[in-house]
């Protein structure tokens, strides 16, 4: 099998989208998958969170080679993957990662080349996973353009606020007109994840309502997450899965169930 290449994206940040990836395919994983995470932005934070992930059960992990440096070094990058858990691995970021655009302006003089980079870069990692995840920032650039250009899928992460859908609707228009129209990429919208700030709340029961008549029903994800403390110490102490702690086994059955309805839009 060829791995399917998926990001989670917005234009707006502060939605969700590192926290969705990491702990999708934490339970993809989970149910066999063979999994890799590529963080694709010079903050880190998904290459922190799944190290912390690791480090609950191996102590303190140190990184040899970022991407940027395999990048600059021209290294297969799969020589860089880390293993995080059973069928889950990262490619890891930091921030010199932030020279990336200036990278791509110096090695080449065609825009296609620029965009079509990291798709050739990451080719042969895709006979050794079912999912790629690649994390990006909250960024309409260069940089993303080659992130979503190697992409299969994108699903779009709906925060329940004005702000979220706005972003939400610029951001397609901009992948249609320029990753779509202009560069030809294959990329396809998989669907619209809604991020409730809070069930039943009458201000994410109007932006739902709104997401549905802009995009249509069949393109909103059945599940639905609600932003749950728990999600967020997870963001600053790694991933973790106590069955005997409810927290967890709540956290992680809605993302399992986010997972299974990721696979069953593939195979649609």
């Amino acid at each position: 099998m060829t791995a399917k290449i998926l990001t989670f994206a917005n234009f707006k940040g502060g939605v969700g989208k590192t926290s969705t990836t990491a702990l999708v395919s934490y339970n993809l994983a989970k149910m066999d998958y063979k999994c890799l995470v590529i963080d694709f932005d010079a903050q880190a934070n998904i290459t922190s969170l799944l190290l912390k992930t690791k480090s609950n059960n191996d102590g303190i992990i140190t990184i040899d080679k970022t991407l940027m440096s395999a990048l600059n070094e021209n290294l297969n990058l799969k020589k860089i993957v880390i293993n995080i858990a059973t069928n889950l691995d990262l490619i890891p970021n930091a921030v010199d990662f932030s020279v990336y655009p200036r990278f791509l302006e110096n090695s080449f003089d065609n825009e296609i080349d620029k965009v079509t980079f990291f798709d050739k870069k990451i080719a042969p990692l895709k006979e050794d996973y079912d999912f790629i995840f690649i994390d990006v920032p909250p960024t309409l650039s260069l940089l993303n353009d080659t992130a979503f250009y190697a992409c299969d899928q994108i699903v779009v992460v709906l925060q329940t606020q004005e702000r979220s859908l706005a972003g939400a609707e610029v951001f397609i228009q901009y992948l249609q007109e320029t990753l779509i129209n202009e560069f030809q990429s294959r990329v396809d919208i998989l669907g619209i994840l809604p991020v409730l700030s809070k069930k039943g709340a009458r201000v994410d029961e109007e932006i739902l309502k709104s997401a549905i008549e802009e995009f249509g029903e069949d393109n909103i994800f059945d599940k639905k997450i609600s932003i749950m403390e728990r999600i967020k110490r997870m963001d600053m102490q790694g991933i973790t899965d106590d069955p005997k702690d409810m927290h967890d086994r709540n956290v992680n059955k809605v993302f399992a169930e986010v997972a299974q309805e990721v696979i069953s839009r593939l195979n649609k």
